[in-house]
């Protein structure tokens, strides 16, 4: 009479990928076999050490994977009779196939998640290609003296990792950054109403959690940066998109019609997208209605550094520093990665600040901090904006003379002097969106503007980055971009 086999074969088993994570697969594969029926309860498993052999695998990762599935219900060990599949696991019918992944076609998405995924697409980042936004010079930023001080700083005992930290950021860079806007943007502060932020945007988010509540009615721009309206939108305030001129947004229409707004967000010194300053009389004006309704001015204050003719007006902040908060950058005069930014609040509210920092991640990364803070008591900061001021008016120019000569009857550019993109005005009834995807498959990043309009029929325009690109490669751009708009 022939033994009884007292093992099973398992055929799945033989798909495994040895040069990738075996355990994982191995658990895998054997919580597959139980739940589509091919290993049945009560059945009993090969040994540890002739299941590794016929596997080629360690003896030591098939036992780690029994444990694992023993302790997770699916085997069950007894002394002297193997492991077998647990009888409890009575459900003999095969599980069907696994389904397709889910999609947002497949799955009723919350109303958060569907608003959070436009946002999402809305600020997705351009390739660094021609006309990218944002996309500092190469070779130029950062630059070898970050480079080196990073190395010196980063080795100190300062600078070393350790634990939590101030949400307001390193007093060094705090008190750095003071220094420096009392000196170029007139900003009127001390260090202790500083807080570091990761860039411009989360500065736009803690202004928002700080100032307003739900319903409350604020004003913006119109155009505007879609990275603000995203965040007013993710709030639930009213918001109120006042319409923007050749002096910059129509304060005069929201005194008309919404005077009882709580907050008014204003890039004063270089209107996004647009690019005019805000006349000085509407500065007045805003200030004045801010006065008399205990409202506030969040000052988004994105690229004064980068000014190419003249002299810009001081900051709003300057003129109000009880009523104006007050948002800088690094990423457009050093580079983007580095996500540091800077707050200035009025000195009641710098702690409300702190809070709304500590709730969204604590601080930034403090090794980072302790560089930029050196680099600018060093003087390399300052050296390093008049060097890249240089660099991105000259290229400027190149792009402004290229698009000079090429245009197409009915585009222009519109004046501005200040910045690291220009805007260009497309004829009425163009399609700025279709042209700017079209572009994208030409190796061209630009942006269409009639998306940052809430007034319909948007006006159409491409915005044109030129920081990142060398001269030759901004002509060689014009040209493919005028094929694009005959």
């Amino acid at each position: 009479m022939s033994k009884r086999r007292s093992t099973i074969e398992i055929p799945s088993l033989n798909a495994i990928d040895r040069t990738a994570h075996v355990g994982r697969q191995l658990a895998q594969a054997l919580r597959s076999a139980i739940a589509g029926g091919e290993l049945r309860p009560g059945e009993r498993l090969p040994s540890t050490r002739s299941l590794a052999a016929s596997l080629k695998i360690a003896r030591g990762t098939v036992v780690e994977v029994f444990d694992q599935l023993t302790a997770e219900g699916y085997l069950e060990a007894r002394v002297g009779a193997g492991t077998r599949v647990a009888a409890a696991l009575l459900d003999t019918t095969p599980a069907p196939a696994p389904a397709a992944p889910p999609t947002a076609d497949t799955i009723d998405l919350p109303a958060p998640a569907a608003r959070l995924m436009a946002i999402a697409r809305a600020l997705a980042p351009h390739p660094p290609v021609p006309f990218a936004i944002a996309v500092p010079a190469s070779g130029i930023a950062p630059d070898d003296n970050w480079r080196r001080l990073g190395n010196r700083v980063r080795a100190s005992r300062q600078a070393a990792p350790s634990g939590y930290h101030d949400p307001m950021g390193v007093l060094e860079l705090r008190i750095a950054i003071a220094d420096h806007v009392r000196r170029a943007r007139a900003v009127r502060c001390e260090p202790e109403q500083v807080i570091v932020t990761s860039g411009t945007q989360q500065g736009l988010y803690m202004a928002g959690r700080v100032l307003l509540s739900r319903d409350d009615q604020v004003w913006a721009e119109d155009p505007a940066y879609s990275g603000l309206t995203a965040v007013l939108d993710d709030l639930g305030v009213k918001t109120h998109r006042l319409p923007v001129d050749a002096q910059g947004m129509n304060v005069e229409h929201g005194l008309e019609l919404y005077p009882q707004a709580r907050a008014a967000f204003v890039t004063p010194s270089h209107q996004y997208p647009i690019g005019m300053p805000l006349s000085m009389a509407r500065r007045n004006a805003l200030i004045a209605w801010a006065d008399q309704n205990r409202a506030w001015i969040v000052e988004d204050d994105y690229d004064s550094e980068l000014r190419y003719a003249g002299h810009p007006f001081p900051s709003m902040q300057g003129l109000r520093p009880s009523r104006v908060i007050y948002l800088g950058t690094f990423s457009k005069v050093l580079f983007p990665a580095l996500r540091l930014g800077y707050v200035i609040a009025p000195s009641p509210l710098a702690e409300a600040f702190a809070g709304a920092r500590a709730i969204l991640d604590r601080h930034s990364p403090t090794s980072e901090q302790h560089v930029l803070a050196a680099y600018m008591r060093e003087g390399y900061f300052e050296a390093h904006i008049r060097r890249i001021r240089g660099l991105y008016a000259e290229r400027r120019a190149v792009l402004l003379a290229a698009l000079e000569q090429a245009l197409p009857e009915g585009c222009r550019v519109q004046p501005s002097d200040q910045g690291m993109h220009i805007l260009l005005w497309l004829p009425e009834g163009a399609d700025d969106v279709k042209i700017a995807a079209s572009a994208l498959s030409a190796g061209l990043a630009v942006r269409a503007i009639s998306r940052m309009y809430a007034a319909q029929p948007a006006r159409p325009g491409l915005m044109l980055g030129f920081g990142g690109f060398p001269p030759e490669q901004l002509q060689a751009a014009v040209g493919e971009l005028v094929k694009l708009l005959i």
